[in-house]
């Protein structure tokens, strides 16, 4: 703001001397003008705080390794089958120097599960007829899913039973009629109980129309003895039929 100050000391009329015979000349007092300096204050600018940004460091992802499969090589003429066994369906002809990958092994059997570059699908084999590469212990077990394989339209055998003789049990079934080209007959899935080793067994028909079979199975065992039996055809495994175990 700017203030203006002014002076204006006008002469009283008392004691003023008016001159005779004179024009009265008015003196006009003179205004002075105080040049008041304008204060314009100086603005302080404050400068901002200088921003430094915080560097989020990335973790660096350490590359997982990828697991070496043990490789092998077919060194005779032999199956590869669709379970851990020989009781089991054909699944491909091998040669020798046919080579592949072992992906999986049986927890019941030294059985190899095996990925081989010929073929677009998985099957077993036994280890006597490749030679492995490898440490196949390092090689999670795989378990058996036989209705996974293809399909099969006559279902299980029926009327199943089993009779103990002593040691011996006898397990007999009613015929599954299949045509003569489905017809892969049955296989056998048992675990029993030997020389106080519980073990497990397999076994299979090649036909429709073989409907017992018998197995030695003895007391000793902490384990009970128990059993499966499945209709086999060319396509695939039915769902199994579990077998009545009798108690030794």
């Amino acid at each position: 703001m700017i203030f203006l100050f002014a002076s204006a000391c006008a002469p009283s009329r008392e004691g003023q001397v008016i001159p005779t015979n004179t024009d009265i000349t008015a003196t006009a007092d003179t205004l002075t003008e105080t040049s008041v300096a304008t204060f314009t204050p100086t603005k302080t600018v404050t400068p901002a705080a200088a921003f430094t940004p915080t560097i989020v460091l990335s973790p660096t992802i350490a590359s997982t390794p990828t697991f070496a499969f043990p490789t092998v090589t077919v060194n005779q003429q032999a199956h590869c089958r669709y379970g851990p066994s020989v009781a089991y369906l054909h699944a491909a002809d091998l040669y020798p120097g046919d080579v592949g990958t072992v992906r999986g092994r049986y927890i019941y059997s030294n059985w190899l599960y095996i990925k081989f570059d010929k073929l677009n699908y998985f099957c077993w084999v036994a280890p006597s007829i490749v030679d492995v590469v490898g440490d196949v212990s390092t090689v999670a077990y795989k378990e058996l899913n036989l209705q996974s394989i293809g399909s099969n339209m006559y279902g299980p055998p029926k009327n199943v039973t089993a009779v103990r003789d002593g040691n011996k049990v006898s397990i007999s079934w009613e015929q599954v009629k299949m045509t003569t080209d489905d017809d892969r007959g049955y296989l056998l899935e048992l675990f029993v109980c030997q020389d106080t080793i519980y073990k497990w067994w397999t076994d299979s028909y090649p036909d429709q129309f073989s409907t017992s079979y018998t197995v030695t199975d003895e007391a000793g065992c902490a384990q009970p003895s128990s059993g499966k039996l499945y209709t086999v055809e060319k396509h695939g495994f039915s769902e199994p039929a579990i077998i009545p175990w009798p108690a030794p």
